[in-house]
């Protein structure tokens, strides 16, 4: 079996035996479609949709992007343009999290699912968003329709972490990532140039988590050490909101974050904001954090993103950084890009708090005639959210 966003799979969450039953088996499919929103749906979340007849899947469809039809429309749709619809009555639809009941950007998806003819529904798992909550289901049983629920719950919300904190927290996922020597050193000691520590396979897989979550953070001596771009030009997608906090000034106006190629958030003090960074105003959202919250930070500065739509952030470092928001607890995930070369000294890499579940196996990237070195990626979940 598949694994789902490559952590759980069903005997991790709802099946004890091991074996799936037919709606766990489309639901399975359902998730896996789900996820084909990943990067592109935020801070909505990633949902999927079957129709199944007879056993068999006539149409799929999923959330795309922001502010596009739902999956549900998706797969209706995509059923009508093939001249199936007529077998709505027959079949059951399986939608990965509770449809929706109102009126937002789309019409609500109950009512389509409703009105369509379907008599059977199976959903992994409620919406925690208290405009849907409980009411999607509530309107589809009103009108007759069966539904079954709970069917790979643990595993839908899952995948869709990002949304679940968003919603229930009110504050972004939060993503640490750093990459390491094989003996544990992040930077060369006393470095004031960028020092790339793993290869161009792994810069490929830091770009695309770039292009995958909302906001990349990074701290001031990063950004004086490395000027970073933070954008995904190695890999294809959306530039992530650029985030950083500088309550002392001195950073050159000239840096790459700075230079308004794509959404840029300082947080700052009120003078700083009024004085030597005010320029940046056309090109960067200054934020000025308030003097009590300047000590630590770190829950005004997740809020205010949250507050800006933001749904994740990844947090590329330094090793400053990292370890403050690991000591505040305000951290989600964590992982890390690893490099079989040995540097012998140097700043260390944070060590990993307590508390971690390993999410999947190390992703590993051999020796070859390119490449001469061996790379791998470990990936670190916190228990509370794989619970």
């Amino acid at each position: 079996m598949p694994e789902m966003d490559g952590g759980m799979n069903a005997t991790d969450s709802d099946n004890k035996d091991g074996f799936l039953s037919a709606d766990e088996a489309f639901m399975r499919r359902c998730l896996t479609v789900a996820g084909n929103g990943r990067g592109a749906v935020s801070p909505n979340p990633m949902v999927g949709c079957l129709i199944v007849h007879d056993g068999s899947i006539i149409a799929e469809g999923y959330h795309r992007k922001y502010g596009g039809p739902h999956a549900e429309v998706e797969a209706i749709e995509n059923a009508r343009v093939r001249g199936l619809s007529h077998l709505f009555p027959e079949s059951t639809l399986y939608v990965s999290l509770e449809p929706c009941a109102h009126y937002g950007k789309q019409p609500p998806c109950a009512v389509k699912v409703a009105e369509s003819g379907f008599k059977r529904v199976v959903v992994a798992c409620g919406d925690p968003n208290p405009a849907v909550s409980g009411r999607g289901i509530a309107l589809l049983r009103e009108k007759g329709v069966e539904v079954v629920t709970g069917v790979l719950a643990a595993e839908a919300r899952f995948l869709n972490r990002r949304f679940m904190t968003y919603i229930g927290g009110q504050r972004p996922y939060v993503l640490l990532k750093w990459a390491q020597s094989a003996d544990g050193f992040i930077a060369p000691a006393g470095g004031c140039a960028p020092c790339a520590v793993t290869d161009a396979r792994l810069q490929v897989e830091n770009h695309k988590l770039r292009a995958q979550e909302d906001a990349v953070w990074v701290g001031t001596h990063t950004l004086l050490t490395d000027d970073p771009r933070l954008d995904p030009r190695a890999y294809y997608g959306r530039p992530p909101l650029r985030v950083a906090m500088d309550f002392r000034g001195g950073l050159p106006l000239s840096l790459h974050f700075f230079d308004g190629s794509q959404p840029t958030m300082l947080f700052t003090t009120e003078a700083l904001a009024a004085g030597e960074y005010a320029a940046l105003q056309a090109r960067v959202n200054l934020v000025a954090v308030p003097a009590a919250e300047v000590a630590r930070p770190w829950a005004f500065v997740l809020s205010r993103l949250a507050a800006a739509g933001v749904g994740s952030v990844v947090v590329e470092g330094g090793t400053r950084l990292l370890r403050q928001l690991m000591a505040a607890g305000c951290y989600d995930e964590i992982r890390v890009f690893e490099s079989a070369c040995r540097k012998e000294t140097g700043y260390a890499a944070p060590d990993l708090p307590d508390g971690l579940c390993v999410y999947r196996p190390d992703l590993v990237y051999p020796v070859t005639a390119a490449f001469p070195v061996a790379q791998r990626i470990r990936h670190y979940v916190r228990e509370e959210v794989m619970a």
